[in-house]
């Protein structure tokens, strides 16, 4: 998509069955550990989108063998990663960055890091910190965000307890700990997602796990050897929440998304519209690779307000800006609490919401950490032109609301969409969307 601005209007119901792509963090974290692992690693289903794509290029440059065989990727490790020669350029991507830099920390080796105007913006102490507490350093002018230089080598494993919940800081933390000596250990208040230690058991590493109160300890002794797996990626959740929302909120809908990840530490989305009362069913549960996974069907039908609790947040921390367009459709007030990280995503996505579903007609409000919608049971107005700040997730979201809305809605920037989700307006027009 290389047009200037896209446009969503009115239409027909949405129908049909879709397979949802690849999700984008299984897809990194294949990748990496890929590179990291000796042998071979054959990856179906992996997300070729700019961002993963970006982490597909720099697993390169640290000297592993990457390459499409057919409908596979196939990832031929060392066992370690050499000095890059280039730059590494992580594009858009946060999660790409912050566990490239936690795998690499852990070899001798020094790595200039970059990325996109958004992603130098994006702060990287919280991974920069603990790892220096294992052994590496960095130097860089901006304050802890790139670009910035990382240093690896010999590391000491620490018990590192996380100060907010962040699957990112935990999964950089233990990819340093698999090149470090002694015990890492790992201290979730909060489970986050689980992604990083399925992942490492898949490549033969032996974790211990334990529940502590709402979240988990885990501990890994360094020195394990990594060895390549095949890895099949499930249907991003955060991708399939755009059709299955859309389904929900226009008039005579009906949509199955096919093979979507459920794991239940991404699944708060889903959990969040039923409480809504949404009419969404799941079929053929499976397990890929170790993950949960089946088809989920949408149909459209009356919603009404809810409050979401802060403890919910880490499970779905990237469908809040969707989950508001849901709550602009529903009938009474939904207020997202504890959602404070989603102002240090790939812009201010409290922020640019409200901003932009006030300017479609929906009553909002924000607070510091929370963001409040108040729907009247119908369609907002729409005729929105919003304004994204290159945020693909806002982008897709005010594209659903124009969707159902009774005036079209119109975003900037739609090209960034292809970080996340590039074969979006295909697949949404595939069901009957209206979108150009």
């Amino acid at each position: 998509m290389s047009a200037a601005t896209l446009t969503a209007r009115p239409g027909s119901p949405l129908v049909g069955r879709v397979r949802a792509p690849g999700d984008k963090s299984i897809s990194h974290r294949a990748l990496i550990l890929g590179a990291m692992a000796s042998g071979e690693t054959r990856i179906d289903g992996l997300l070729e989108s700019d961002d993963v794509l970006a982490t597909a290029e720099a697993a390169a440059d640290f000297d592993a063998v990457v390459s499409r065989d057919g409908s596979q990727w196939v990832v031929k490790g060392k066992g370690r990663f050499d000095q890059p020669i280039e730059i590494i350029d992580c594009g858009n991507s946060g999660t790409g960055v912050r566990l490239l830099m936690g795998a690499a920390a852990g070899f001798p080796i020094s790595v200039q890091f970059t990325g996109d105007s958004s992603l130098q913006g994006r702060p990287m102490k919280r991974v920069l910190n603990p790892l220096g507490e294992m052994g590496s350093t960095w130097s860089g002018d901006n304050d802890g965000r790139l670009p910035l230089t990382l240093q690896g080598g010999a590391l000491k494993a620490i018990s590192y307890r996380l100060p907010v919940p962040s699957a990112q800081v935990k999964s950089a933390v233990l990819l340093a700990g698999v090149n470090a000596s002694g015990v890492t250990e790992v201290i979730e208040p909060e489970a986050t997602r689980d992604h990083t230690e399925r992942m490492l058991k898949a490549f033969g590493a032996k974790l211990d796990i334990t529940p502590e109160g709402e979240g988990r300890r885990i501990r890994m002794a360094g020195g394990q050897p990594l060895t390549g797996t095949h890895v099949r990626v499930p249907g991003d959740p955060s991708s399939a929440a755009f059709p299955i929302v859309a389904a929900l909120v226009t008039p005579g809908s009906e949509v199955t998304v096919e093979g979507v990840l459920l794991n239940p530490l991404r699944a708060g989305l889903f959990e969040t519209l039923r409480e809504m009362g949404a009419d969404l069913t799941i079929t053929n549960a499976r397990e890929e690779s170790g993950e949960p996974v089946g088809d989920l069907t949408a149909r459209h039908g009356p919603l009404r307000g809810v409050d979401v609790p802060a403890a919910r947040a880490p499970s779905m921390i990237d469908e809040y800006p969707i989950l508001a367009v849901a709550a602009a459709f529903a009938q009474g007030v939904t207020r997202m609490n504890g959602i404070g990280e989603m102002r240090v995503k790939e812009s201010d996505r409290i922020a640019l919401m409200a901003t932009g579903l006030a300017a479609c007609g929906v009553v909002v409000a924000e607070e510091p950490e929370a963001l409040i919608v108040t729907g009247t049971g119908s369609a907002p107005r729409g005729g929105g032109s919003v304004t994204t700040h290159g945020d693909h997730r806002i982008a897709m979201a005010h594209l659903v609301l124009g969707l159902a809305a009774n005036e079209p809605v119109t975003v900037d920037e739609p090209g960034m969409i292809a970080t996340s989700f590039p074969t979006f307006e295909a697949l949404m027009k595939s069901l009957g969307a209206q979108i150009a």
